[in-house]
């Protein structure tokens, strides 16, 4: 199954753009994408090799997202997602895929490249969450909503 690649340039160094991105979620995070029931109130990248990637919701409630696979700023981070095709949480990491984001000094600013991968690993509707995060609400938006925080 194809990878989903996107990429912008941000006006920030690296280590800014990487600490935006891991501890700012919400600066740039599109607010309506949560999978809890309550509104989001905010999204945490715990700072560590095994780390959650968790949702917090504004009644206090946490969703997972998936797990932090690899932490090494500024200059990568990988992302075990575990959301499948239902948009539903699934604790097995061999039915997650990946997303990987590098942080790139490029000029007076740092290009941030995303591949999303691996997607035939999940069990429920792997086509349909690849067209999800590929299509106009996926990462190219929400990438794009990341390099806004630095205008």
């Amino acid at each position: 199954m194809t990878e989903v690649r996107r990429s912008v340039v941000v006006n920030a160094g690296a280590d800014h753009a990487f600490k935006v991105f891991t501890e700012k979620f919400m600066t740039w995070w599109p607010p309506a994408h949560h999978i809890g029931d309550a509104d989001l109130k905010d999204v945490v990248v715990e700072p560590r090799e095994g780390g959650r990637w968790y949702e917090i919701g504004t009644d206090g409630a946490e969703c997972d997202w998936g797990a932090v696979k690899a932490y090494e700023p500024p200059a990568r981070l990988l992302l075990a997602w575990h959301l499948n095709g239902d948009w539903d949480y699934d604790p097995d990491p061999a039915r997650a895929s990946e997303v990987e984001i590098t942080f790139t000094p490029e000029g007076s600013g740092t290009r941030v490249e995303l591949v999303h991968r691996n997607f035939e690993r999940h069990f429920t509707k792997p086509e349909r969450l690849r067209e999800g995060v590929s299509g106009e609400g996926g990462w190219g938006g929400i990438l794009l909503g990341f390099q806004r925080a630095f205008v």
